[in-house]
C-alpha cells in the first residue's frame, strides 16, 4: 500500500456520499494533525453491539493510555444491547467513558456509522462485535474508507480451546486482542494451520486487573473469603457478604434437562443454608438479546416452591460480587472476575470437561468442583502456578498497546498493508449481500439484500438438513477431555492421602448422584 490516497474501493463500488473532487473526506480531521507526528493526540472509536461484546470493548477501550481520545458507538443488529444491559456493561469506565453509563449510545445502522468513520476517520477502530458483524464492518472499512484507520478487534472473556470462525470473520483485521499466553499460542497454531498470517496480541483481560500484585497475594485473600464464606455474612469493604452468586450462561449447559439440573442443586444449596441468598446472576431480562441464544432460560426452570433466599437478579456482575461470599459457573468468565478480587469460586464440573462446556481451560486452576462442593459451601481458590499462563500474567507481558501504536504509526507514513480475508467463498456482490443480511437479519433493509435472502435461504436450509441426516447416521458426540472433578480430591491430593469416597449432599438426586460420582460425565 502506498501513501496515495485513492478515490474510491478497491473492488469498484461507489463510496458511501464520496466527495464530489473524487478525494478523500478530511472533515474534522485538520484539528488533531500537528505538525510534530510525535505530538498526536491517538484517537480511537469502539464499535459494540451484544451485552458481552459490549462489555468487553468498552473496559478494554477504557485501558488504552491517557493521552488518546475515546469514543464509542453501538451497531444496530439483531441482537444488539438495550440500553440497561450497556449501562449494566459501562459501569466503572475511566472519566473519557463514564458518560455512556447514564448515556448509552443509541445503536446506529452499520451504513450510517461506516460513513461516520469515512468523513471523520480516527486513527484506529476496535470492532468488538458478533463474528458475522464484525466481519462486515471490516470489509465495509477496507471498502470504503481510502485513509482507513487501524482495525482492532478480538473475543471478550475466555477464549480457549482456540476457536476457527474467530479467527475466519476477523482475519482482515489489523491486530486481534487475546488474554493469555495460552490463548495466543492456541490462535496462532491454528491460525498458521488455516492459512492465515497470526496477528494476535495480549492485553490484560479488563475484569481481571484488581487481582493482587502476586499470585501469593491473591491466594491468600481468597482463602480469607473462603473462611468468611462458612462463617457466614462477613463485612468486607464496607459490603455485607452474604451471596452465593451462580453467573448463568445462555448456552453452558445447553440441554434444558441439565439446566433444570443445575437449578435444583441451588435449590439444595439454599435449603441447605438459609443465611445465605442464592443468586441466579442472569445477563438479560425477558425479551433482551444476549451474545449467544438462550433456548431455556434459568428463570423458566426455578419451581414455584423455591425457598425465598433464592432469587434471580441481573445488573453488573461487579456488584453481585461486592456481597458474594463465592461464585459459582459452569464456565463464564465471572469466576476470573472473582478470582482477581479474591472471592473463592466453583466451576461445576458434573457434566464433565470438554471444548463444549468451555471449561477445559480451569483444569488444575484449583477451580474445579461439583454439585457436592457447591451444596456443602465448599467452595475454590486459584492456584498460583495456574495464574501466569492463564489471564493473570505480569501486565509488562501485555503488547497491545505497543503494536497498535506502531500500526497507527504506519497508517501515519501510508505504510498500513491490507491483511487478507479468510474466506474463499465466491459470489461477488451478491455473495457480499447474503453475508450483508445473514449479520443484520431485519436491521439490512435492501432490495438486494432480501434478494440474497430469497437465493440463499433455501441452499441453507438443504445444508443444513444434510447435516442434521449425517447427524443421524453418524451422531458427534462432545469430546470430554476429563471426568468429574471436586473439591474433596483436591484436598485430598493436598494433604497427601488417597480421597475418600464422600457421601453425596442431602438434596440431590439419583441422576445428580450419578453426575457427581462420574458414572455419567453428561
Amino acid at each position: 500500500m502506498t501513501g496515495d490516497r485513492v478515490s474510491g474501493p478497491v473492488d469498484g463500488t461507489p463510496a458511501l456520499d464520496a466527495p464530489a473532487d473524487g478525494g478523500a473526506s478530511t472533515v474534522g480531521r485538520e484539528a488533531r494533525l500537528p505538525s510534530d507526528p510525535s505530538a498526536r493526540v491517538r484517537r480511537v472509536v469502539a464499535l459494540v453491539d451484544t451485552d458481552s461484546f459490549a462489555k468487553w470493548g468498552a473496559h478494554l477501550l477504557a485501558a488504552a493510555p491517557a493521552g488518546w481520545d475515546l469514543d464509542l458507538r453501538t451497531v444496530a443488529t439483531p441482537r444488539s444491547a438495550s440500553a440497561k444491559q450497556l449501562r449494566s456493561a459501562f459501569r466503572g469506565l475511566d472519566a473519557r467513558l463514564a458518560h455512556l453509563r447514564t448515556a448509552p449510545p443509541v445503536p446506529k445502522d452499520v451504513d450510517a456509522i461506516v460513513e461516520e468513520l469515512r468523513q471523520d476517520p480516527p486513527d484506529a477502530v476496535l470492532v468488538s462485535l458478533i463474528g458475522p458483524v464484525a466481519e462486515l464492518v471490516i470489509d465495509e472499512v477496507h471498502r470504503r474508507i481510502p485513509d482507513r484507520p487501524v482495525l482492532v478487534s478480538g473475543l471478550p472473556g475466555i477464549s480457549f480451546p482456540a476457536k476457527w470462525k474467530g479467527i475466519f470473520f476477523r482475519a482482515r483485521a489489523d491486530l486481534f486482542v487475546l488474554h493469555s499466553h495460552r490463548e495466543v499460542r492456541a490462535y496462532e497454531e491454528m491460525a498458521i494451520e488455516g492459512g492465515v498470517v497470526p496477528h494476535f496480541a495480549l492485553a490484560t483481560l479488563p475484569f481481571a486487573r484488581t487481582a493482587s500484585a502476586s499470585a501469593e497475594a491473591s491466594a491468600e485473600a481468597s482463602a480469607e473469603a473462603s473462611a468468611g464464606a462458612a462463617a457466614g455474612a462477613t463485612a468486607h469493604g464496607g459490603h455485607v457478604r452474604d451471596s452465593v452468586v451462580f453467573a448463568a450462561q445462555p448456552s453452558v449447559p445447553l440441554d434444558r434437562a441439565d439446566r433444570a439440573l443445575v437449578v435444583r442443586w441451588l435449590v439444595a444449596t439454599a435449603q441447605r443454608h438459609p443465611e445465605w441468598r442464592v443468586v441466579i446472576k442472569t445477563r438479560a431480562a425477558a425479551g433482551e438479546h444476549q451474545t449467544h441464544r438462550e433456548e431455556h432460560p434459568y428463570p423458566e426452570l426455578v419451581p414455584s416452591d423455591a425457598p425465598a433466599n433464592l432469587v434471580v437478579e441481573s445488573g453488573p456482575m461487579a456488584e453481585h460480587l461486592d456481597r458474594a461470599v463465592a461464585l459459582v459457573t459452569i464456565s463464564s468468565t465471572a469466576v476470573l472476575e472473582a478470582a482477581a478480587r479474591g472471592v473463592p469460586a466453583l466451576t461445576l464440573t458434573d457434566f464433565g470437561t470438554g471444548r463444549h462446556l468451555i471449561n477445559e481451560v480451569f483444569v488444575s486452576s484449583g477451580l474445579e468442583g461439583d454439585s457436592v462442593d457447591l451444596v456443602d459451601g465448599r467452595f475454590g481458590t486459584v492456584r498460583p502456578s495456574w495464574m501466569q499462563d492463564n489471564y493473570f500474567h505480569p501486565a509488562s507481558d501485555d503488547d497491545w498497546h505497543r503494536r497498535l501504536t506502531e500500526l497507527m504509526a504506519q497508517r501515519d507514513a501510508g505504510k498500513l498493508v491490507d491483511r487478507a480475508p479468510a474466506r474463499r467463498s465466491r459470489g461477488g456482490v451478491l455473495r457480499r449481500a447474503w453475508e450483508r443480511k445473514n449479520a443484520l437479519g431485519g436491521a439490512d433493509r435492501s432490495a438486494l439484500g432480501w434478494l440474497a435472502l430469497a437465493i440463499g435461504a433455501p441452499i441453507r436450509t438443504g445444508k443444513r438438513l444434510a447435516r442434521k441426516a449425517r447427524a443421524l447416521v453418524d451422531p458427534p458426540e462432545p469430546v470430554v477431555v476429563a471426568a468429574p472433578t471436586s473439591q474433596r480430591e483436591a484436598g485430598a491430593q493436598r494433604a497427601g492421602v488417597g480421597t475418600a469416597e464422600a457421601p453425596v449432599s442431602e438434596g440431590l438426586g439419583d441422576r445428580e448422584q450419578q453426575l457427581v460420582s462420574g458414572r455419567d460425565a453428561g
